[in-house]
């Protein structure tokens, strides 16, 4: 291992690949990116080779650009502990996503609640029983 290299280097190599991996499969060029992403095309290109550390800020825009979660990058780079990722639900998924107006929000919770509470039912019923028909 090269003495020179930063402690976080590792992970912020396997951040670049994983952001790039998505940008190819995204069919976006680097410039395509970095224009989306509102960063520019040498800073892009440094994070991608594992150069550079992005702050949350320009990881959150990033995984916008990318339509990847933002949180998965945190992980990737550091910021958030895989655990704490896992106590990230849905809910707090959807107060927080700044693309939803506050009625989308008050619905898209409300299907999932249904969702939820519908299948613990499900799970409820023996299994030796049919479901009755609506």
């Amino acid at each position: 291992m090269d003495s020179k290299r930063p402690p976080f280097a590792d992970r912020i190599d396997s951040l670049g690949e994983f952001i790039a991996g998505q940008r190819r499969t995204a069919e976006m060029s680097l410039r395509q990116l970095a224009a989306k992403a509102g960063v520019s095309n040498p800073y892009l290109s440094q994070i991608e080779r594992g150069l550079r550390k992005p702050s949350a800020e320009v990881l959150q825009q990033l995984a916008k650009a990318l339509r990847v979660s933002a949180e998965s990058l945190y992980v990737r780079a550091g910021i958030l502990d895989e655990n704490e990722l896992k106590s990230f639900d849905v809910e707090t998924a959807v107060r927080t996503d700044s693309a939803l107006n506050e009625r989308q929000k008050r619905v898209l919770l409300d299907v999932y609640a249904s969702f939820v509470k519908e299948n613990a039912q499900a799970q409820e019923e023996p299994a030796d029983h049919e479901p009755k028909e609506k």
